[in-house]
């Protein structure tokens, strides 16, 4: 029996995979009373081998201190790592795109030193080539059906945006931090456009030694080439400040100061294009048993992303106490962690706002205190990845020892979308068909019955019984009749 077979080649995500790892700092003796620490982490690259993915980068930490004569100060680090994350889908052919973000953040201190550890998790999606075979041809009548594929076409760049801004006279900055939240991607003619906006959080020193913190929303835009990208089609993508420069001009006759702040972004996108494969679903023989031999194919990409903004409130759980004697300063370095959780009332993002409190005590000395907020946000999504920009958080004591906070998140929900195909990969022969001497013969169908239904029970090619029974229409209704008319041979 003679079969034709083709073989689809597409770049595709395979998979992804998830790893931790630890990054520690050491500070001197210098440090006193540690009262803000901010860790974040940059990739300057991951490349994939026999059974893992080694990625490195470098992981930068500030602290915020109080001295032994109760001044406050700042000191930063940066510390080179790498690590492995363990798969055995990895081998070296593999393109990893990966992203690390900090997770946990703990104090420590021996002797007269300070350790600032952090534990940073990395999201990795694995990027390859996919091939199957499939069935075309040959001495078989095919269901012949488009199968829906998703390939994968990898793309990044680089920008730089800047912001500046008026607040009140300040002393100097003593920590910032950086949040970034995509708003929108957009697929046009050879060009992946990414929005979006960066928080920008700032703690300062004022005048009279007093802490304040103060926030801004920077809007950013890149375009990202990609010669597949067209209206209509998939993405996603990551963007990470690698830099973020703060200078600070004061005007003390006007009790003002000037911020201007320059980012240095780096974003990778996918764009994922459908494709419609003409593949065979379905076959049988006209002259004998077959045993078919299915494949699949299972591709991810990317679908719509949509947007849900709410203000919540409520008391938060506090890492130390407090009480009427402190004084609230400043609310810094606020963060979100969230999932998307399916329930019986339906769909919700879950999870809570962290942030570091900073207070001055009765005794003139400063404190920092981590709150979080739980939150439950409905939503409407099924199959997302979900991203939490928290911006505006502030607290106060209204009754003693508890904290009220209020936070505005920006939820981002990135769709995952997932599609599967089932085909004829082979035909194995078997016996041969009973033959039938009628040259007429009248069959009544299930009702239901499509035309390749009726054309498989039939052994007849879908043209000849449509042919025969022109009058017939699909599907089948109970009761009727189909005929099948057989050409015979004269032998004289």
């Amino acid at each position: 029996m003679i079969q034709q077979s083709e073989t689809f080649r597409g770049y595709g995500k395979i998979g992804a995979l998830n790893a931790q790892t630890a990054v520690e700092c050491r500070f001197g003796q210098e440090v006193g009373t540690v009262l803000s620490v901010n860790a974040t982490a940059s990739l300057t690259g991951a490349e994939s081998g026999n059974g893992e993915v080694r990625y490195f980068g470098k992981a930068h930490f500030s602290i915020v201190y109080e001295d032994a004569e109760k001044h406050v100060c700042r000191a930063e680090k940066g510390v080179e790592f790498t690590a492995v994350a363990k798969d055995e889908r990895c081998y070296p052919a593999l393109t990893p795109r990966a992203c690390v973000s900090v997770e946990n953040v703990s104090v420590r201190r021996e002797g007269a030193s300070v350790y600032v550890a952090a534990l940073l998790g990395a999201d990795i999606n694995l990027y390859g080539e996919q091939s199957f075979e499939y069935l075309t041809g040959g001495e078989l009548v095919l269901k012949r059906e488009p199968s829906v594929l998703i390939v994968a076409h990898l793309c990044g760049g680089a920008a730089e945006t800047e912001d500046e801004f008026e607040t009140e006279f300040i002393g100097d900055v003593l920590q910032h931090s950086e949040a970034v939240n995509i708003t929108d991607l957009v697929c046009e003619t050879g060009t992946l456009k990414v929005e979006g906006e960066i928080n920008l959080g700032i703690l300062a020193l004022k005048a009279d030694g007093g802490l304040v913190s103060f926030e801004r929303l920077v809007p950013f835009n890149l375009e990202l080439p990609c010669d597949a990208a067209s209206f209509g089609c998939g993405a996603e993508a990551r963007v990470n400040v690698l830099s973020a420069t703060i200078h600070a001009d004061t005007d003390e006759t006007k009790g003002k100061c000037r911020i201007s702040a320059e980012f240095t972004l780096s974003a990778e996108g996918c764009v994922y294009e459908e494709l419609a494969v003409d593949t065979a679903t379905d076959a049988f023989s006209q002259t004998n048993e077959i045993s078919l031999t299915f494949g699949s194919a299972e591709c991810g990409g990317a679908g719509s992303i949509s947007r849900v903004t709410e203000r919540i409130s409520g008391k938060c759980a506090l890492s130390s106490p407090v009480d009427f004697s402190d004084v609230l300063q400043a609310v810094t370095l606020q963060r979100a962690e969230a999932n998307l959780v399916r329930g019986d009332d339906g769909t919700r993002v879950e999870g809570v706002v962290l942030a570091t409190l900073l207070v001055l005590g009765t005794d003139g000395a400063h404190r920092g205190i981590e709150i979080s907020l739980p939150f439950s946000v409905p939503v409407n999504a099924e199959n997302c990845t979900v991203g939490v920009l928290v911006c505006g958080t502030s607290a106060r004591q209204k009754q003693e020892g508890e904290i009220d906070a209020d936070a505005t998140l920006k939820i981002t929900l990135c769709e995952k979308k997932t599609v599967h195909a089932k085909f004829v990969v082979s035909a194995e022969e078997g016996a041969a068909l009973p033959g039938n001497d009628s040259a007429v013969s009248v069959y009544i169908p299930r009702a239901g019955d499509g035309l390749w239904e009726l054309a498989k029970s039939l052994k007849k090619s879908p043209e000849e019984v449509s042919a025969s029974n022109p009058d017939i229409e699909f599907p089948v209704k109970e009761g009727q009749r189909v005929i099948v008319y057989r050409k015979k041979t004269l032998h004289g």
